[in-house]
């Protein structure tokens, strides 16, 4: 199936299963699409900079309201890390440190979905993308 018709597809499926679901709670609405979205994607995170102390990321598994983290001590930089991720749930990558010359990127199919960089960084809460699946 091409992407436009497996795209316009997945989205008649996701709107109707929001609409049928409005009763629901939004937790339970999420999951239920989670489950029927059963595509898989990979994404790539890059960590740069020095002094990080640890670096948190979603790892795969889990639910898309409460994706199971993963966490790496005492990283060596740069720090790369694929992971596969299921269905709308989102990509995140969090380093930990003291120093403003760190940064974050998540990439998919080779291409930035998300970077921050030292204050930003701080601010944004790490680097965080939406789930590609459905584009």
């Amino acid at each position: 199936m091409n992407r436009t018709i497996r795209t316009a597809a997945v989205s008649v499926a996701l709107t109707g299963l929001v609409l049928g679901l409005a009763a629901c709670t939004e937790e339970k609405a999420v999951d239920t699409v989670d489950k029927v979205v059963d595509q898989t994607y990979e994404v790539t995170y890059e960590v740069t900079g020095k002094n990080v102390d640890s670096i948190e990321f979603n790892g795969g598994g889990g639910k898309a309201m409460n994706p199971k983290t993963a966490t790496v001590k005492k990283p060596t930089l740069p720090w790369k890390k694929t992971v596969t991720l299921r269905g709308i749930m989102p990509s995140s990558v969090m380093p930990v440190s003291t120093d403003s010359t760190v940064s974050c990127k998540i990439l998919h199919k080779g291409k930035v979905i998300a970077e921050e960089k030292g204050e930003s960084l701080i601010n944004a809460g790490g680097c965080v993308a939406e789930s590609p699946i459905g584009e």
